[in-house]
């Protein structure tokens, strides 16, 4: 059985209930006054307003009240699911197809198989990706682990017209890889110099960690004195 087949990714008010017993595992949390595991309330059938969708007013899944503050409240208040107007299980389904896909999955591909507008998808997204931010940037590696840095070039600077050769026409991305736990932080940059390179590494990367990078001249000589050490893949010799 597929994972895509729990009931959570399917009805609304099971998703509820999962989000519940993952946010909740110790005890019912009000958003409003913090109290863990007081008196509350589940107010079951409660709808809201009519509109043209539901003239009746849509259910009101998961709603609860605190027994101290009495203010009325969900799971979703306070995450990245709060203010959604899509159902719970379709934006959970959208966090495991994010999570789950090795190289990501575009607004596009998510709104098609969702079945849901593009405009939606997009805004989507972005709320998980905000939601996925460690907020703090750190250094990070250290205590002798290894952190990858390497430079690609995707998609096409906007007005450039593709040359008959070479990659002018693309963007050039740095990123660097922490090997031990799998961390990545990824920068556009306007050239792949020295200039533009290396400070970003050297603000990133805790001075207790192994860089590797390839045998590109622009980090020759950088990283030996101030890092742990410097390795070199050389992919011209095969490695």
């Amino acid at each position: 059985m597929s994972v895509l087949s729990k009931p959570y990714f399917h009805d609304e008010a099971k998703a509820f209930e999962y989000l519940e017993s993952v946010l909740w595992a110790d005890g019912v949390v009000c958003p409003h006054c913090g109290v863990v595991g007081a008196r509350v309330y589940s107010l079951e059938g409660v709808r809201g307003k009519a509109s043209g969708k539901s003239p009746e007013g849509a259910i009101r899944h998961g709603l609860k009240k605190c027994g101290e503050c009495r203010q009325q409240f969900t799971v979703k208040v306070g995450t990245v699911f709060e203010h959604g107007r899509m159902p719970l299980n379709k934006m959970l389904q959208a966090v495991y197809l994010m999570t789950c896909s090795k190289k990501g999955i575009s607004a596009h591909q998510l709104h098609r198989v969702l079945e849901i507008s593009y405009k939606a998808a997009w805004f989507l997204e972005h709320r998980i990706r905000e939601a996925m931010r460690s907020g703090e940037l750190a250094p990070f590696g250290g205590e002798g682990g290894v952190v990858e840095v390497d430079e690609t070039f995707i998609g096409r600077r906007e007005g450039v017209k593709k040359p008959r050769g070479g990659q002018r026409h693309m963007i050039p991305v740095l990123s660097l890889v922490h090997r031990e736990s799998g961390q990545c932080r990824s920068f556009v940059v306007d050239r792949v110099t020295r200039d533009e390179l290396v400070p970003i590494v050297l603000q990133n990367v805790d001075r207790e960690t192994y860089i590797m990078t390839d045998e590109s001249g622009v980090y020759r000589g950088q990283f030996r004195k101030l890092f742990l050490g410097h390795g070199v893949v050389n992919h011209t010799a095969g490695e």
